[in-house]
């Protein structure tokens, strides 16, 4: 089928107009394929576009209803999980994790606490021993080599990303609190009740209205030399071990599996709602999901520092809360640095902001070669900001 400038499709608030002409050079200019957007001020929708391709070849319209695994815009929900468990007294953020999951107290972590799984402060960025695509896919393989191994760095002095085992760490805790792992905990106790179209991994009967991730373009070599000699131990365990990008997304057992810091699936319709409860006050669509004070936890600031494993590649220091990340001085999450939120490789982002009331769900099939900050998230959140 012959290429066609893609169509986009959706509303737009006129104060918002500049958010749809950041999203139409975003397919213009920045090399968008396959995109959504939704904006919520005061939990009101104001922008809500979609448009593009849900496939390499352009022969599928990204639809209303199209969903696209996040990546690591997956983590806000999963600290939701975990939010809404401090909030009803069944989850201790300073306790012991070693108190809900007694084999995590081997090799020196009897004294690590919650806070430190939600803040990737645990030391655990990634496996010491190689793991598989195999291993990955497997729940108790996966767990039980996180519970016996010892911390890459000392707990609590620093952040260094768990990029991939932030949603098992943080799970586990989950599933032995409440017998259920985060992505049933998440649909019974906040998608499914309030009509989200989110959830962690996707099942088969979904596959036809998922969109094709493309990779993005390949580094040459000398680029990529200079990109792993820059990675300490602790990185190349946590992007690395095993490495994983849009061929492994877009397959069946991926999808099947459970990932909850990498597979989630959903439309920036979702992502914006999700993140809308923290941008609500722990309110949403008029339901009290979180308490005032839970929903300000998640934004407690552990600590600004140069991430072990993120530093290099932004260059910046970055600040971590309980799940999500400040915006800081940088403005990560827009003009607002108490706003906070989360990327996913590649450019997906959701973004809270209670002083303005502002959500931001996005999310894209094209993957950048960043891990957070793409251009076109940030075009996208300035035009909101501006529009405010």
């Amino acid at each position: 089928m012959a290429e066609r400038e893609p169509v986009v499709h959706g509303h737009c608030d006129e104060q918002f107009a500049g958010v749809r002409a950041a999203f139409e050079e975003n397919v213009r200019d920045r090399d968008e394929l396959g995109a959504a957007v939704t904006v919520t001020v005061g939990g009101r929708s104001v922008v809500d576009l979609w448009g593009g391709w849900a496939d390499a070849a352009r022969t599928r319209p990204w639809e209303r209803d199209t969903v696209v695994n996040v990546w690591s815009t997956t983590k806000g929900p999963v600290a939701l999980c975990a939010h809404l468990l401090a909030d009803r007294g069944l989850l201790d953020l300073d306790a012991p994790v070693a108190r809900y999951w007694p084999e995590f107290a081997a090799a020196g972590k009897e004294h690590i606490p919650v806070r430190q799984l939600l803040s990737h402060r645990a030391g655990l960025s990634g496996p010491r021993a190689p793991h598989s695509l195999d291993d990955l896919y497997d729940w108790d393989v996966t767990t039980e080599r996180l519970a016996a191994m010892e911390p890459w760095w000392e707990p609590g002095t620093i952040s260094g990303y768990h990029a991939v085992t932030y949603g098992f760490l943080v799970g586990e805790v989950i599933r032995r609190i409440t017998g259920l792992r985060p992505a049933a905990f998440l649909a019974q106790e906040v998608t499914g009740p309030l009509g989200i179209d989110f959830t962690i991994g996707l099942a088969e009967k979904e596959a036809g209205r998922v969109a094709e991730l493309v990779s993005p373009p390949a580094p040459s070599d000398s680029e990529q030399a200079a990109i792993f000699s820059q990675l300490t131990l602790p990185a190349l365990a946590a992007v690395a071990n095993p490495p994983v990008g849009a061929a492994e997304a877009n397959s069946d057992a991926w999808r099947a599996a459970e990932i909850p810091a990498a597979n989630g699936h959903g439309t920036a319709r979702a992502i914006a709602a999700l993140y809308g409860v923290f941008a609500g006050r722990g309110v949403l669509d008029g339901h009290r999901v979180l308490s005032a004070e839970a929903a300000e936890r998640a934004r407690e600031s552990q600590g600004s520092c140069r991430d072990l494993v993120l530093g290099a590649g932004l260059g910046h220091d970055t600040e971590a809360g309980l799940g999500l990340w400040l915006s800081g001085p940088y403005g990560s999450y827009g003009r607002n640095p108490r706003a906070f939120g989360h990327d996913g490789f590649g450019g997906s982002c959701g973004l809270a902001d209670p002083e303005a009331e502002v959500a931001l769900g996005y999310v894209m099939n094209r993957m950048g070669p960043h891990i957070c900050d793409d251009p076109r998230k940030m075009a996208l959140v300035a035009a909101v900001y501006e529009a405010l």
